[in-house]
């Protein structure tokens, strides 16, 4: 792995590829508390968003020249998806799915930022095996795994077979968990057996201590980093935290940052540090830039870069 310290998870120049989820994300903006069994006003906004497909653009947008993605969409949308993702610089391979609709998600997002999603997984989880091709590995540095490919069949067996097809060719591969309520369903356990063999885990808060039992951030990260060799562990306005081999790294600082909308502030953060990891950067300043992405983020609606279908 040239110019990256052995077993740090990522292989220095190549393409990033990233195998995940594209949806249409339906944003709903309200200042006040939702009322039940009535009206409540909000600022309503259909954009493009799946945590595969934002990191992919926030990866291009922070300077990988070549990122690709695979992922499956329903005919109602493909056009319209292939073009945003064309335009913030990323190769899609968009498998059509002529039966089921492109996944949906409604975020549901409060005065202070914070967003709740009602998920229609839709086209998303029937990614298989038969869409998966070798050739996406030409010349690839790294791959990526959104963590929702794993909560459903077939979507669970194409992204093992995406992992083992990596890790034969010495491509490392980093796995974002991406829900921990989805983790709760499918069973701690049943997870972690799913990603095992992933040379990163990049979980948020929420997950970490899921799938430790310990609230603590700094634990949970160090408890992980047994598993995995390299776990980064975002924290929101915290900044994030770096472990390996059982001991935090580093603690990397947050950027301030006035929050509009915490939809894909972590696909923001993974974009940037594995960008910057593709570029030669050590883990604590790729997270640092990663941080910077998600601060970035918050800023406004929607979970893509400026400028890319928001």
């Amino acid at each position: 792995m040239t110019g990256v310290a052995p077993g740090s998870g990522v292989r220095a120049a190549g393409a990033l590829l990233v195998v995940g989820d594209v949806v249409t994300d339906v944003v709903a903006r309200h200042r006040t508390p939702l009322a039940p069994a009535t009206d409540t006003a909000a600022a309503i906004a259909v954009l493009p968003g799946g945590a595969g497909a934002n990191v992919a653009c926030w990866a291009a947008r922070s300077g990988t020249r070549d990122v690709r993605l695979l992922a499956r969409v329903g005919a109602d949308a493909a056009d319209g998806h292939e073009r945003a993702l064309r335009a913030a610089g990323v190769r899609p391979h968009l498998a059509v799915d002529p039966e089921v609709p492109t996944g949906t998600v409604v975020c549901l997002v409060g005065a202070d930022g914070e967003r709740t999603f009602l998920t229609d997984s839709g086209a998303v989880v029937r990614l298989s095996p038969a869409d998966w091709s070798d050739g996406l590995l030409a010349g690839a540095g790294h791959l990526h795994l959104s963590g929702y490919l794993f909560f459903a069949e077939p979507s669970r067996s194409a992204a093992r077979t995406a992992m083992d097809a990596a890790r034969a060719r010495s491509v490392p591969v980093s796995v974002d968990p991406a829900s921990a309520g989805f983790i709760a369903q499918m069973g701690v356990n049943r997870f972690l057996e799913a990603v095992a063999g992933a040379d990163v885990l990049l979980p948020n808060h929420d997950e970490a201590a899921l799938l430790t039992g310990l609230p603590d951030p700094a634990d949970a990260a160090a408890k992980l980093s047994r598993q995995f060799p390299l776990v980064v562990a975002t924290q929101g306005a915290r900044g994030a935290l770096v472990a390996a081999s059982g001991v935090i790294t580093a603690r990397v600082p947050g950027e301030p940052a006035a929050a509009v909308d915490t939809t894909g502030a972590g696909d923001a953060f993974t974009g940037a540090f594995l960008a910057a990891r593709l570029a030669g950067h050590d883990p604590a300043a790729a997270a640092l830039r990663g941080c910077r992405a998600g601060a970035e983020a918050v800023t406004r609606p929607g979970a893509r870069p400026a400028g890319d279908g928001g």
